[in-house]
């Protein structure tokens, strides 16, 4: 007898409708599967043969024969076990037709019987429902995250005998209900507090401005001048996620196996962190199957580079096109995937090698040949998709035991999302939603500079020997210092001040 059950899988974000079909024959037992699995699909055979027998069902002596349809595309993962072993309860006649014609399957067995959780349900949920799929049986481990998709009919099942007698009738259940999306408070989610944070207005004030525009920012300064507890007070004055952007990250997490089970949704800003000595595909993406890298985890929220020199040079090169694009394109032998990678980059660095080259209270001891060569491994093309370069110099004593309170995330968190509503009304209708990401179009029509503007930004152009790129990205961030101010039209301060963040371009690498 054949029986053929309803699953998916995913090509990177995309999802895939596969159908497994089983047939039962006569002969010597065997089991075979086609359809160009992988190994852990081929392992099913002992999992499924298991679970089959210690959930209280009769293994069929016969030969067995999976279908992994359609056939030309690669299938991977555990996440099959669970429609197979249907498939072949259902192909002896020990499950009736009816309930399972109408349901997706997936999950994963134990040995025992139990339906382990699996990944990328969210994605799978959402790539099915657009094909016309809405009803899921799914592992109970997966019931929070694939709660948040409203419109689906998804029940879930913790072991093989529970989903067979819901496909037998004998058992009722209740299909999930749809959960409403709270957004996390960053500033309740993370350890630090801008108020933490003791001097350091200058950058303070630019990180302020890059959050507000989505802009990218690098902090150049010596060790202990507070980069990294910076870096990590960003996410807490970005404004909350919305839904959309929730179930964006979520996706991604649940495909890269990083999802939080017990939440099943992303509801905070992510901040990633990856060490110096991260390779090229674990921050682009990469693997066998194109798994998402760093900067596609990162997305809508930060990725943090702390001492961008010590990074493989051509690693850094691997950023250049998410930094433009917004998206990476994985590419390997077996599929071609293409990931979001839309983040806020915070790099942080020291001068030079010893760290204090520039620095008011420290003597630098590295010579001018060293300062270049370690300044030069973060490349031109690089720095100038990098729209704020920050100057952070130590901190004295009287500052650091200062009682007087710091300004708190909660207020400057108040002036970003002002500012960020102005650019939300601006670009409405559009892909675009902050500054950081204008096209030439929107360029023309919202960075317009009177006369006095025109000057200033031609003799910036002269004097820092800027590219077009940074040229643009000076205009791009003042069109946000702008926005802080109320959103009006690009004044004189407004772009001297952006220019003031460039300096770094004449300081440091001339």
């Amino acid at each position: 007898m054949l029986a053929k059950i309803n699953s998916y899988t995913l090509e990177g974000l995309s999802g895939l409708a596969v159908d497994i079909e089983t047939d039962l024959n006569a002969g010597l037992p065997g089991y075979e599967t086609v359809g160009l699995p992988d190994t852990a699909v081929k392992e099913s055979r002992e999992r499924v043969r298991a679970a089959i027998k210690n959930s209280g069902f009769k293994y069929p002596t016969k030969r067995i024969t999976v279908n992994l349809a359609p056939a030309d595309c690669k299938k991977e993962g555990a996440l099959f076990d669970l429609p197979i072993a249907v498939g072949i309860l259902a192909a002896s006649e020990q499950l009736p037709e009816a309930r399972y014609k109408d349901l997706t399957l997936l999950g994963e067995l134990s040995l025992d019987g139990s339906v382990r959780p699996v990944n990328g349900i969210m994605p799978i949920i959402i790539a099915a429902m657009q094909e016309g799929k809405t009803k899921f049986l799914l592992p109970e481990g997966n019931a929070k995250e694939a709660s948040y998709v409203a419109g689906a009919e998804v029940y879930t099942v913790s072991s093989l005998r529970q989903a067979c007698d819901f496909l037998c009738n004998r058992e009722k259940h209740l299909p999930l209900r749809t959960k409403s999306f709270v957004p996390e408070e960053e500033i309740n989610k993370y350890s630090v507090d801008f108020a933490d944070v003791k001097g350091q207005f200058f950058a303070r004030r630019a990180i302020e401005i890059a959050v507000a525009g989505g802009h990218n920012i690098l902090m150049v300064g010596p060790p202990g001048s507070g980069k990294t507890l910076m870096a990590k007070c960003v996410p807490t004055i970005m404004p909350d996620m919305t839904f959309e952007e929730a179930i964006e990250v979520t996706k991604i997490h649940s495909v890269a196996g990083v999802l939080d089970p017990n939440k099943g949704i992303v509801s905070a800003r992510p901040f990633r962190a990856p060490h110096h000595t991260a390779t090229i595909p674990a921050l682009t993406g990469g693997g066998t199957y194109a798994r998402p890298g760093e900067v596609s985890l990162a997305h809508n929220g930060v990725l943090f580079l702390d001492e961008a020199p010590e990074y493989n040079r051509r690693t850094l090169e691997a950023l250049r096109q998410p930094l433009e694009d917004g998206v990476v394109t994985v590419a390997r032998a077996r599929i071609t995937a293409e990931y979001p990678a839309r983040f806020m980059l915070v790099a942080g660095m020291n001068p030079c090698p010893c760290g204090n080259y520039g620095s008011a209270t420290r003597e630098c001891r590295c010579t001018p040949a060293e300062i270049r060569r370690y300044i030069g491994k973060l490349s031109g093309p690089l720095l100038d998709r990098i729209d704020l370069h920050v100057e952070v110099d130590g901190i004295s004593y009287d500052e650091l035991q200062s009682k007087e309170p710091a300004e708190s995330s909660a207020a400057i968190k108040a002036r970003v999302e002002a500012a960020r509503a102005i650019q939300r009304e601006r670009y409405a209708g559009k892909n675009t939603f902050v500054n950081a990401r204008m096209d030439n179009a929107d360029m023309r029509k919202y960075c317009r500079l009177t006369r006095e503007c025109d000057d200033i930004l031609r003799a910036a152009y002269e004097k820092l020997n800027l590219t077009a790129r940074a040229g643009t990205r000076i205009l791009k961030v003042a069109r946000t210092i702008a926005d802080l101010a109320g959103g009006g039209e690009i004044k004189a301060e407004h772009l001297t001040e952006a220019v003031q963040y460039r300096s770094l371009d004449r300081k440091y690498w001339d």
